[in-house]
């Protein structure tokens, strides 16, 4: 992992948007699934410094959450040659519009309910509804719906591979028996 500077610094809205964005990328390239994906949502969400947004990425490759280390007088104005926000990814080509819809709504879920009940507007059992919407969705699709299409192609491999040596196995034995 690279040294993340001042750990202790608080972190703004931005670093928290940066740090969704990195982290919906990491979710499309299959290294964390929706779940995982909601669970880190969740804590960087919650994050205040960053050093905690650094544990979140701690077991992940680039990217990273970026951090603005400029002054806010200078951050105020804009610059001509601003670089356009990055878009989120995204998700697999191989899933279904209502896992699309879900996979978007869960960690929305987990962002309104977690600033509801930090505003005190709703009680704190609101954190089930995001809850229930993954176990929602794990129950519908099972283990596979967050897999990528390698998953599928790797276990058909493995069924032709099994084919082909039960087809070695019985001609051998059709010439012991011969």
């Amino acid at each position: 992992m690279t040294e993340v500077p001042s750990p202790q610094l608080r972190i703004s809205d931005q670093n928290r948007e940066s740090a969704l964005s990195a982290l919906a990328e990491h979710m499309t390239a299959g290294r964390i699934d929706i779940d995982e994906y909601g669970e880190r949502s969740a804590r960087i969400t919650a994050a205040k410094t960053r050093g905690e947004l650094a544990e979140i990425f701690a077991d992940l490759p680039a990217p990273h959450p970026q951090y603005e280390d400029v002054p806010q007088a200078v951050a105020a104005s804009p610059e001509p040659s601003a670089a356009p926000a990055p878009q989120s990814p995204a998700p697999p080509e191989n899933w279904s519009p209502p896992q699309r819809f879900l996979a978007a709504i869960v960690p929305v879920a987990f962002i309104a309910a977690i600033a509801l009940i930090a505003t005190g507007t709703l009680a704190w059992p609101i954190i089930f509804v995001p809850i229930g919407l993954t176990v929602f969705g794990k129950s519908m699709w099972g283990h596979d719906w967050n897999h990528d299409q390698r998953h599928h192609d790797r276990r058909n491999r493995h069924l032709r591979d099994r084919e082909r040596r039960r087809e070695l196995r019985d001609s051998y034995r059709r010439e012991l028996g011969r």
